[in-house]
């Protein structure tokens, strides 16, 4: 929603103080340049990416335009639902749990949380790594370092999208340029015309160079900083996880674990010792 106030702003600004100035808008409208621009922008696109490449950033892009999701009511419910399991793990054992991992739909426990059970890459990263505690064959060190190799292998691939939005915003100017100098082109191979007419020639080849920075700095460059942003907040996610179960294989009580957890959040979502406490203790009674 951000992304669309600040497209409206961006716009408002450039046309309102271009009109302020005595422009005419109209003199703006120039198909040809958009169709250069925006033909050669996509092309590069597709020729600098393959089919995965192009795919995950085609289903990434939409999501710009949404809100984040992590909020810190998810980060509540993440963290009260890691200290039920840790509370059950600690009353009865790791074996306990086994069927809750195996079949999490059909968990007392991770039934609950429905906001956490809709992320499925953050579900199976809860319950690949409890089974992994539960087997009993790893200790922390190896558990710690697999954790690190799948959320780094999980931020590079989220930086597929971000990557290739911001190679197009990147290359706009230079095909500005491009549709500038073919407009430049024009004009001089119609020398013949009016004044008038060569005027209105070179100020549409003009234009060209003003759609390409406009187009990337003022709206692909955006998507590509959001596009960023949400694959740190995912990210943030697992580390939660990570720090919370680690603690836990390290013998903290769940409270203590959970505490861990909290630490390693955003201060913009991060919830109070006391909130997280109240929150686990309604949770309970659920």
């Amino acid at each position: 929603m951000l992304l669309i106030v600040g497209y409206i702003v961006v716009l408002g600004c450039v046309f309102g103080g271009f009109m302020m100035s005595g422009g005419h808008l109209a003199a703006l409208w120039q198909p040809n340049e958009l169709v250069i621009i925006g033909g050669a922008a996509l092309g590069s696109f597709i020729a600098s990416n393959g089919s995965k490449q192009l795919k995950a950033t085609l289903k990434a892009v939409p999501s710009a335009l949404k809100g984040s999701k992590y909020t810190k009511a998810l980060y509540l419910e993440l963290m009260a639902m890691l200290s039920e399991v840790l509370m059950k793990v600690r009353k009865e054992g790791l074996m306990s749990i086994e069927g809750d991992v195996e079949m999490p739909e059909q968990s007392p426990i991770f039934s609950k949380y429905t906001a956490i059970m809709a992320d499925h890459h953050v579900m199976e990263f809860i319950t690949d790594y409890l089974r992994l505690m539960v087997s009993g064959n790893m200790d922390a060190f190896q558990i710690e370092n697999l954790m690190d190799n799948e959320i780094e292998t999980h931020h590079q691939e989220g930086h597929i999208p971000v990557h290739s939005v911001a190679k197009v915003a990147d290359g706009l100017p230079a095909f500005g340029i491009v549709a500038a100098v073919m407009g430049v082109v024009h004009t001089m191979e119609s020398v013949h015309l009016p004044p008038a007419e060569l005027g209105m020639l070179v100020a549409a080849a003009l234009v060209g160079t003003f759609l390409g920075i406009l187009l990337a700095y003022g709206f692909v460059a955006p998507i590509a900083a959001t596009l960023e942003q949400k694959l740190d907040e995912s990210s943030k996610m697992l580390e939660c996880v990570k720090v919370t179960l680690l603690a836990s294989l390290n013998g903290y009580a769940p409270q203590l674990a959970v505490e861990f957890g909290r630490k390693v959040l955003y201060s913009t979502e991060r919830p109070t010792f006391m909130e997280l406490e109240d929150h686990i203790k309604q949770s309970r009674s659920r």
